[in-house]
């Protein structure tokens, strides 16, 4: 089969080159274009010493003529740009979103909360929130998709297949998630530069962060009512990886065993979903530069409750792996192409 033509917009930031290091690595695509706004003109190897020897094409500024030479469109652009591309797209083009633009199912929920109008409110049906392992028998319906955030990958994953099977109360979900800094942009290093970003721990999006809105999009779809948790994320003092420690009411007569035995059932045939023996304790170590998300059962002092430990790398599975998985299951590659 010959090449698939990509192209990367929003090439420089840390989700864009891991993609480009993810891209490089996939024998069935070419990087045709990279794309960038104030690093235009620039070589990428200039943002990222480690790919200085590879042969890749200078930094342009997008623009609608590129898309007549390229298959797949990978957008890892601030919120609302990918939409701006989305309605420009042709019909050999399949856009692959790494933002938020396409996650939401409601553009009123959009403008909720992400305080800003959706400019492709006709693209949203076109569109499929896509978890790689949850999705990948649609995927193939649409032309737009789009990647969940990383919090939600580590969360969703471990309660689909719970509230799936009525294993689980609808309420009191509590969701402690710790993530590197890498998880907030190249900005990070400006917005907390008086504030020890690498030396302390810090609660941010208290209540009211925007992945609320998808985490509960997506479990109340599964369950078919409305689900209560509180989730609150931190930004801790490493480059990358994701730790989601979840709490949670199980059902009367419910036990440990089964919770992870029916996680192990549900993704049996997921080669990137690992389930831990229970109450192993597992953290970042065990998935850093890996498109893995390992999961462990844990028990509590309480019989009615329990406590799961979900880990993932926040710029692979939690970003640009998940969208090579997308990739691959949309073209009928095998699935870990590109990843291990």
């Amino acid at each position: 089969m010959s090449k698939l033509n990509a192209l990367i917009a929003g090439s420089t930031g840390y989700i864009g080159i891991q993609l480009l290091k993810l891209l490089l690595n996939h024998p069935n695509i070419k990087i045709k274009y990279l794309c960038g706004n104030r690093s235009k003109g620039k070589s990428i190897s200039s943002f990222d010493h480690s790919i200085k020897n590879k042969k890749l094409p200078k930094i342009v500024k997008f623009n609608k003529s590129l898309l007549k030479d390229v298959d797949i469109i990978f957008t890892a652009l601030p919120n609302g740009q990918a939409q701006k591309i989305s309605n420009k797209l042709l019909k050999k083009n399949v856009l692959i979103d790494l933002s938020a633009d396409f996650r939401l199912n409601s553009a009123k929920e959009y403008l909720k909360w992400y305080k800003i109008n959706h400019n492709s409110k006709k693209n949203i049906k076109n569109s499929i929130y896509s978890i790689p392992e949850i999705s990948k028998k649609k995927i193939k319906k649409y032309k737009i998709i789009s990647c969940p955030g990383c919090y939600p990958t580590s969360i969703l994953l471990p309660l689909i297949p719970l509230i799936k099977s009525n294993l689980i109360s609808l309420k009191n979900i509590i969701i402690d998630s710790k993530s590197g800094y890498s998880g907030a942009g190249r900005g990070v290093h400006k917005k907390f530069s008086n504030k020890n970003l690498y030396e302390s721990l810090r609660a941010y999006g208290v209540g009211f962060h925007r992945h609320n809105s998808e985490i509960q999009q997506e479990l109340n779809i599964y369950s078919k009512k409305k689900i209560q948790f509180i989730f609150t994320p931190h930004l801790s003092p490493m480059f990358r990886g994701i730790l989601s420690t979840i709490y949670i009411d199980i059902k009367k007569n419910v036990s440990l065993k089964k919770i992870n035995s029916i996680l192990k059932k549900f993704y049996n045939r997921d080669y990137f979903i690992k389930i831990a023996p229970i109450n192993k304790y597992i953290g970042t170590n065990d998935v850093i530069n890996t498109n893995f998300c390992y999961i462990s059962v844990c028990k509590s002092k309480y019989k009615n409750k329990i406590i799961i430990l979900s880990a993932i790398d926040n710029l692979i599975k939690g970003g640009s792996g998940q969208a090579v998985q997308n990739l691959n299951n949309y073209f009928d590659f095998k699935e870990t192409k590109g990843l291990i």
